[in-house]
């Protein structure tokens, strides 16, 4: 899966759910002040930006395999070092910052446990790696209104729910291989009221994530049916809209 979508796109796709989402990780992982951090897979920057008001720009670093993503970040954050590459091969020195996290991304990782096990290494022994995912299995994600309806609408699509640290466990299970110590877990529930049904359905008609090409490829016809479908489940506008993410953390 690659994001070769603007920033902007991916922003108004997810940005309204990852933004809350990131706050969230910044106290579960306990960031603070004077640290150095490293945000893995930052796209436009959503755990960036919390990391900067917290850190400061100069203590924050950010990578991400997708071009339009790191410029976009870097047009955000002109401190921050950002740069272009993969969780799998991070082009830092051995216990370089103090925190490390990844915030909705192990799931797109080509190797989840080579990733982790590489955001383990440049971080500081002792210090928290961490990593957050939509439940994806469980159909808690911030998209579950579109794919639940997809499988009423347009049948066949499996959904995102088999990708890699998506169910309950996974990113456990992924950490302890990339031999982080003092592993444990949560979830983090992220609300986001949507002012108008409009507002909700316009950022998924961009061909942006899994569920974007889907809505993509289908014809007019079938756009129309899934986006009136949608409109009887969620109603006209305002709707409050709940997603969870398992969150875990584990020391390098």
């Amino acid at each position: 899966m690659t994001f070769e979508v603007t920033g902007e796109a991916y922003d108004r796709f997810m940005g309204r759910y990852s933004r809350p989402l990131a706050h969230s990780l910044t106290d579960w992982l306990d960031v603070r002040m004077g640290e150095r951090a490293l945000d893995v897979g930052c796209g436009p920057g959503a755990w960036t930006e919390r990391l900067v008001e917290r850190l400061g720009a100069e203590r924050v670093s950010a990578i991400d395999p997708s071009g339009p993503f790191v410029e976009a970040c870097r047009a955000r954050f002109p401190g921050v070092d950002v740069r272009q590459g993969r969780a799998e091969a991070l082009p830092y020195a051995d216990d370089h910052f103090d925190v490390a996290g990844a915030c909705l991304v192990v799931h797109f990782m080509a190797d989840p446990v080579a990733g982790i096990a590489e955001m383990a290494r440049v971080t500081r022994p002792g210090c928290w790696v961490g990593a957050t995912v939509w439940d994806l299995a469980g159909r808690r994600e911030p998209m579950a209104t579109l794919w639940n309806t997809l499988d009423d609408v347009d049948p066949g699509h499996p959904g995102e729910g088999t990708l890699p640290g998506g169910a309950q466990g996974q990113l456990v299970e992924f950490m302890v291989a990339a031999g982080l110590q003092d592993v444990e877990g949560t979830e983090i529930a992220v609300t986001v009221t949507h002012p108008t049904f409009e507002e909700w359905w316009e950022p998924y008609l961009h061909a942006v994530g899994p569920v974007g090409e889907v809505i993509a490829a289908l014809d007019d016809d079938g756009r129309t049916r899934l986006r009136d479908e949608c409109l009887h489940r969620l109603g006209p506008g305002p709707f409050d809209l709940t997603a969870v993410a398992f969150a875990v953390r584990g020391r390098a």
